[in-house]
């Protein structure tokens, strides 16, 4: 399958989740227009321990669906830009900002090459829950971050690690998918994330294996390595089931149907407490990177 074929694929996907999502308790659009934020606990966070407040910042937040948390974070100061590869996804998150009377910007663009007029605007560019395994080539992605960051700018990216993404089973244990590689994986897919009773008219998707060696490497090769590498104990997922951040566990990650044997946080907790007799868990990863504090490029100091 060619590049192209494998993108118009997921954007299929894409839009047919940005029509339907918001009909279910995972992404609450009622609630957010009442004025209840749709961010999770971690991401507001972690956005805090990466960058303090975020009022007053420009905000890029990539791959950014149909726009609550985009919008949940103009609610809280950021001046933000919203840019998704799903045309669907961005009419209704342009429609949700008007609703809301939310000041902010949507793009439709592919994540891996932003338009030019995005280069070096950006104090933050954001991204969390099932960003990577969508990304064919992971370099590209964290260049195009780089460069629509200022220098000094801080890209926050929370995401599963990759060992979620194989699980098939845990009881017994089965692995359904590489660790890393990126290779193009195509996968029957006919739920959504959001609600499992949910039947869809999309039935595949092509994914991505990107480890995490090569997702640091490739930032490294974007000209900016780590800032703060942080892995968290468990799933990203755990305490935080749908975009409002309520109690419950069993949300699962975007990117793949639930495995078999219950939610994900659940299957990875579980998993964990086979593998922690063999030697430390491989937990779930939050990855942040911070710019140098590089000259603009038409800045006249010295490099």
């Amino acid at each position: 399958m060619s590049m192209d074929d494998a993108t118009a694929l997921n954007r299929a996907r894409w839009d047919e989740l940005a029509r339907r999502h918001g009909q279910d308790s995972y992404y609450d659009v009622e609630g957010f227009l009442a004025g209840r934020l749709m961010l999770t606990r971690r991401e507001r966070a972690e956005m805090s321990a990466a960058v303090g407040a975020v009022s007053g910042l420009d905000l890029l937040h990539v791959q950014c669906h149909f726009g609550l948390g985009t919008l949940s974070w103009a609610r809280l100061g950021a001046r933000v830009t919203g840019l998704d590869f799903s045309p669907v996804a961005v009419e209704r998150a342009r429609a949700l900002a008007a609703t809301a009377g939310i000041d902010a910007r949507f793009v439709q663009a592919d994540a891996q090459r932003l338009p030019d007029d995005l280069a070096g605007c950006f104090d933050v560019v954001f991204a969390s829950y099932g960003v990577l395994p969508w990304i064919a080539d992971v370099t590209a992605w964290m260049t195009a971050a780089a460069t629509a960051l200022r220098p000094g700018g801080t890209l926050v990216l929370i995401d599963g690690h990759p060992l979620i993404q194989m699980i098939d089973t845990v009881d017994p244990v089965r692995f359904g998918f590489p660790y890393q590689g990126g290779g193009a994986h195509r996968l029957p897919s006919t739920s959504s994330y959001a609600s499992s009773a949910t039947a869809l008219t999309t039935t595949e998707t092509v994914q991505y294996p990107h480890g995490l060696g090569e997702i640091v490497t490739a930032a490294a090769h974007a000209g900016a390595p780590p800032h703060r590498a942080r892995r968290l104990p468990t799933s990203p997922f755990d305490g935080d089931r749908g975009r409002a951040g309520a109690e419950t566990v069993g949300g699962h990650p975007p990117w793949r149907d639930p495995p078999s044997g219950g939610g994900q946080g659940i299957v990875m907790r579980e998993l964990l407490e086979k593998i922690e007799a063999r030697g430390p868990a491989p937990p779930a990863s939050l990855f942040q990177r911070q710019l140098p504090n590089r000259p603009a490029p038409n800045d006249p100091r010295p490099l």
